[in-house]
């Protein structure tokens, strides 16, 4: 590639971003378009909370009124099987949760502190979709507490936790002085809401559980980020167990389930970026877990768990157990102390050390100084090229050393111009590398090197909660795709928008892939396909797989080429070929040691001649 490609490649790159920032809206318009947008998003959580309350009124008007007939299938609970639905607000700075005196459970979570892609306010699920409580034989039938009613401990709808701590006490009661509490306790500046099950005066009502009792817990996440697609394949339930192995579903499952009959400390039902954890305080017996894809376009996926809890049965009994709903951010969920912070995916061995003492520690000092999320990464991006410089300079020189030996490998190659010969052709020219103190993998090591870093930020930007709703030039999004154009049909392995960082990524992958595999000169030519997949197929691979990735990635991904690309010409500018050459000459004066490698070659020549002598 020569310099007027490359500058004409650069030109375009200033004039796409000089028209970007030259059509970019004035203050006015973004004043009047954020009114329009703040208005509208208002309105729609107007109608999200009338479409609550529509919901909350329709429980009451349909719990209202319960025969007593069917009541009787209950036994000693048949009194809780009819009663008005009543809903108590527990909350702090952080959230707002809902609770229903029908089945005494937690109906709806929000996170005050976020919203929706959409700007409505955000969230976890909501209503009859959301089924918690306790499955047990109690008077030889199946009981079920979340079809019975509870008795709240106060008449107030709202307890807010300001400067200390709030309980909340919801009753189910199965007779005189024999009753199920559940006891909810919020905390200011938490994201964990304890949740204490207290068993009283049971021991006859409750049949022989066989030392445990169950849990059942099912709900339909809602959708909550910009691009479904991206925001299901993060979705997925992930646990923990007791000795603090942590597992996960594949979340590019459509179904999964799984039968865990080991102990467990935790279940999370997960999405991209914010948790639904439930936490034991002793453990979990055994699980029962399913993941389902939904594609209704409002919620992600339906999970569910049946979770087996050591009981007793024997006088009052407690189950202590917490609840936290939060982000899925990494340093929040760490304080807690419990492995939380497993479930953000942050690759294995050296990616992860990579993401959590690296990557993560300066983008967060970063963050202290720049509020703007793409000028963090692109100081993140110059920090770690000048750090990995050295090995790009190793590269460099490697490949040149390569690309003014090609007139002798070229020789060599005319010596040996037969088929037959290929192994003498490729012995000569490793015994001139030898000679000279060339290494052939020279290149491509320090190259292995940095791919640890490439893949611990493939791996850190999409689950970065950092990025979420950060918006950079045309990306309104930087956690999801950008799209400078909707396509009005769909592209198989692409999709259906054209994401213009993901073309510059390609385009710049393109531009020092051809430039690298041109630098290692003759080094190519026994490996063709190699060359081809480097230049060619691997930018095109990019293109396809990046389109739907969150555009942060893409934009590092771009940023890393971009300043690559300028560090090869940098260098290009102070190596000379003359004196690089002149350099391997001296070498070549030097005693030759044969490494073991060679020696085989040798060996392995010698064996071809003989055959070839015996067939003759």
């Amino acid at each position: 590639m020569d310099r007027n490609t490359v500058i004409g490649l650069v030109l375009i790159f200033l004039i796409m971003i000089g028209f970007g920032y030259l059509t970019q809206p004035s203050k006015e318009e973004r004043e009047a378009y954020q009114r329009k947008a703040d208005s509208i998003a208002r309105v729609q959580a107007a109608e999200q909370q009338k479409q609550l309350e529509d919901e909350k009124t329709r429980a009451l008007l349909a719990d209202s009124i319960k025969l007593k007939e069917d009541a009787e299938q209950y036994g000693s609970f048949s009194n809780a099987a009819s009663g008005s639905n009543k809903f108590i607000t527990l909350e702090n700075d952080l959230m707002r949760v809902t609770i229903s005196s029908k089945g005494g459970r937690v109906y709806a979570v929000e996170l005050k502190k976020f919203k929706t892609y959409s700007g409505n306010p955000l969230i976890l699920f909501t209503g009859e979709e959301n089924t918690f409580g306790l499955q047990f034989w109690g008077d030889n039938n199946a009981i079920k507490t979340n079809e019975l009613f509870f008795t709240p401990s106060t008449a107030d709808s709202v307890l807010v936790a300001t400067t200390d701590s709030t309980s909340l006490t919801m009753r189910l009661s199965a007779g005189t002085d024999s009753y199920i509490d559940y006891v909810y306790t919020i905390k200011p500046g938490s994201y964990m809401l304890e949740f204490d099950i207290r068993f009283h005066g049971l021991e006859r009502t409750i049949g022989n559980q066989l030392g445990y009792i169950d849990m059942v817990w099912d709900t339909k996440l809602l959708r909550l980020e910009k691009g479904l697609e991206n925001e299901r394949n993060y979705t997925t339930i992930a646990y923990q167990f007791l000795n603090s192995d942590f597992e996960e579903f594949n979340s590019r499952d459509k179904e999964s389930k799984k039968e865990l009959n080991n102990k467990l400390k935790w279940v999370n039902f997960k999405h991209q970026f914010f948790s639904s954890i439930l936490v034991a305080n002793d453990h979990f017996v055994n699980a029962d877990l399913k993941s389902v894809n939904m594609d209704d376009g409002i919620h992600v996926k339906h999970f569910s768990a049946r979770l087996a809890m050591p009981f007793k049965n024997e006088g009052s009994e407690s189950i202590n157990l917490n609840i936290f709903f939060g982000p899925n951010h990494y340093k929040t969920l760490a304080k807690y102390q419990l492995g939380f912070e497993k479930v953000i995916p942050l690759g294995r061995n050296i990616i992860r050390w990579i993401n959590k003492y690296v990557v993560i520690n300066v983008f967060d000092f970063l963050s202290r100084f720049i509020s703007h999320y793409g000028l963090i990464i692109l100081l993140l991006t110059i920090i770690l090229k000048i750090i990995l410089f050295p090995l790009t300079y190793k590269s460099y020189l490697s490949s040149a050393k390569m690309r003014v030996l090609k007139p002798q490998v070229d020789e060599i190659n005319a010596k040996y111009p037969k088929k037959e010969d290929a192994l003498k052709k490729q012995q000569a020219v490793m015994a001139l590398y030898k000679k000279v103190g060339v290494n052939p993998m020279g290149g491509c090591i320090p190259i292995l090197i940095q791919f640890p870093i490439l893949i611990a930020m493939f791996r850190f930007f999409p689950a970065s909660f950092e990025l979420r709703q950060q918006s950079f030039l045309w990306a309104d999004d930087l956690s999801s795709y950008d799209s400078i154009l909707q396509l009005p049909f769909t592209i198989p392995w692409y999709g259906d928008h054209v994401s213009l960082f993901t073309l510059l990524m390609a385009a710049s992958l393109f531009i020092t892939s051809k430039m690298n595999t041109d630098q290692m000169g003759d080094a190519n030519a026994q490996m063709p396909g190699m060359k081809f997949m480097m230049t060619w197929m691997m930018p095109i691979m990019m293109l396809l797989w990046f389109n739907n990735y969150s555009a942060g990635l893409s934009y590092y991904y771009f940023l890393s080429n971009v300043i690559t690309l300028g560090q090869t010409l940098l260098i290009r500018r102070f190596v000379d070929d003359k004196a690089l050459l002149a350099k391997l000459h001296e070498n070549a004066k030097k005693p030759v040691t044969k490494s073991k490698w060679q020696a085989k070659l040798e060996e392995m020549a010698k064996r071809q001649q003989e055959m070839q002598k015996k067939k003759k």
